[in-house]
């Protein structure tokens, strides 16, 4: 079944529906994702500020799977950049602001 997703709530309903159609606990699910109760709660919710890559443990914890659909004239592109790969943002330590030199290169 493809559902058509315009929203962070639509998202929510999938992933609530999901879960009860499992007969799943959101606790349970939670933990087998480990993840918190309250993130599940509101990534079910459709709260907006849900973070994407806890959303797709929990995806791919209840058995969802996402796709995007994207022009044709998208492809010669995506398989560029995917072949070169893409740095991983380096991170800073927790509290520390960007430095004036970094936020140039940003």
């Amino acid at each position: 079944m493809k559902i058509s997703i315009q929203s962070v709530g639509d998202l929510g309903y999938v992933v609530r529906a999901s879960r009860k159609a499992q007969n799943v606990r959101l606790d349970d699910v939670a933990g087998s994702a480990q993840l918190s109760t309250v993130f599940v709660g509101d990534a079910e919710r459709g709260k907006d500020s849900i973070q994407l890559g806890k959303m797709l443990r929990l995806m791919h914890e209840l058995g969802i799977r996402m796709t995007v659909e994207v022009p044709d004239s998208t492809q010669p592109y995506w398989e560029k950049i995917k072949a070169q790969g893409i740095r991983p943002a380096r991170k800073r330590p927790a509290g520390k602001p960007a430095s004036i030199q970094e936020k140039k290169s940003e």
